[in-house]
């Protein structure tokens, strides 16, 4: 049987505390996954979640439930959206939250006026690049401006060393 997908709202204040442990928790399902590399016995290959100010900082933050059980971070990267993280706690992982966010995200973003969003991702993770290659997101094969800086960024981390690293792009088609 299906779960329901909780309600996507905008992130209250209440919520700020709640996401770095949510996105801790959702960044446990790269342990081990084909795509990503170990970093070693015991180590987190990911670098740490973000902090709740770092959070409160963001453009736009969208939760998923009450108490949030999945939500996504939008930044601006080169004059356009940017969805800088999507997090799903794993004990709700295939009940279609992380499409219900990216859905939510992609609106919110037409409605700003955006005209395309990107994001970085792992290439070779099934809930990473096909994932969002089937929700439209096609691969920017070489990036440039403030979203290869950013690529750049996440060399420095670290992350290219743990798996392949795409950036990707869709196109937003104007609501009516």
């Amino acid at each position: 049987m299906r779960r329901s997908v909780p309600v996507i709202r905008e992130a209250g204040a209440e919520d700020l505390a709640l996401l770095p442990a949510l996105e801790a928790a959702s960044d446990s399902l790269l342990a081990g996954m084909a795509g990503v590399r170990d970093s070693g016995p015991g180590a987190d290959p990911l670098p740490p979640p973000g902090s709740a100010a770092d959070l409160a900082s963001a453009l736009h933050l969208l939760v998923a439930g009450t108490p949030p059980v999945g939500f996504a971070r939008l930044e601006e990267v080169d004059g356009q959206a940017h969805l800088e993280q999507l997090s799903v706690h794993p004990d709700t992982a295939g009940a279609g939250l992380g499409r219900a966010l990216v859905s939510a995200a992609l609106e919110w973003a037409k409605g700003q006026g955006y005209t395309s969003m990107t994001l970085c991702t792992f290439a070779g993770v099934p809930f990473n690049a096909p994932f969002y290659a089937s929700c439209g997101f096609g691969t920017v094969a070489e990036p440039g401006g403030e979203l290869q800086a950013l690529r750049e960024h996440e060399k420095e981390i670290g992350l290219d060393a743990l798996g392949e690293r795409v950036a990707m792009r869709i196109e937003l088609v104007p609501s009516n």
